[in-house]
C-alpha cells in the first residue's frame, strides 16, 4: 500500500470499521512513511474519516510512539476538534506519546483542559488519559497541573473518569 492509497482505503473499505483501523495501523506500524497520508486526511477528510485517522493514530502511537513523534505538532491541534472520534482518537495518542516524548506533548494541555468540561463521558474520559500520562512522565509539569488535576476530580461526576485522575494522584504523590 503506498501514502496515496490510505485515503483510497478509508473512503472504499468494505469491511468493519474496527478492520480498517487494524489494517491501516499495521500498514503504517511497517512503513511509518504512510503515516504523513493520515496526517492528510486530519486537514481535508470529512468528520468520519477524520474519526478514522484518529482512531489509527491512537494505535500507532502505543505500539510505535517513535512514528507519530514527528507530527505532535499537527496533532495538537485535532485535541477539541468537532467531530467526537478526534476528540477521543487524538487525546489518547498523545498521552500514549507522553511516556517517550513528555515535554512535546505538554503543547496539548490547554486544548486537554479545555476537553475536561466537555459534556460527553468519552472524550472527559479521554482528556483525563493524555493530561495524567503528561502529568506522571513529566514531573515538572506534573507539579504545575496537580491542583487543576485535583480540582477537576473535586468536579468530576463520572466515577471511571474520576478514577483515572485519582490513580494518577496516587502515583504523583510518590
Amino acid at each position: 500500500m503506498n501514502v496515496t492509497k490510505v485515503l483510497g482505503e478509508i473512503r472504499n473499505w468494505k469491511g468493519k470499521p474496527k478492520e480498517l483501523v487494524a489494517f491501516l495501523a499495521e500498514s503504517i506500524e511497517e512503513d511509518g512513511k504512510l503515516f504523513s497520508q493520515l496526517i492528510e486526511v486530519l486537514k481535508s477528510g470529512s468528520d468520519v474519516e477524520k474519526g478514522t485517522a484518529a482512531d489509527v493514530m491512537k494505535h500507532v502511537s502505543k505500539n510505535k510512539p517513535e512514528i507519530v513523534a514527528p507530527y505532535i505538532d499537527e496533532i495538537v491541534e485535532y485535541v477539541n476538534y468537532k467531530a467526537p472520534r478526534v476528540k477521543w482518537g487524538v487525546p489518547e495518542a498523545i498521552g500514549n506519546l507522553a511516556q517517550k516524548f513528555p515535554t512535546e506533548v505538554e503543547k496539548a494541555v490547554p486544548n486537554l483542559l479545555a476537553n475536561t468540561s466537555d459534556e460527553s463521558t468519552v472524550v472527559r474520559w479521554c482528556a483525563a488519559f493524555a493530561l495524567t500520562e503528561i502529568a506522571k512522565n513529566n514531573p515538572k509539569l506534573g507539579q504545575e497541573l496537580r491542583s487543576r488535576i485535583e480540582e477537576i476530580t473535586r468536579n468530576e461526576k463520572n466515577n471511571g473518569v474520576k478514577n483515572v485522575y485519582l490513580k494518577a494522584l496516587k502515583i504523583m504523590n510518590k
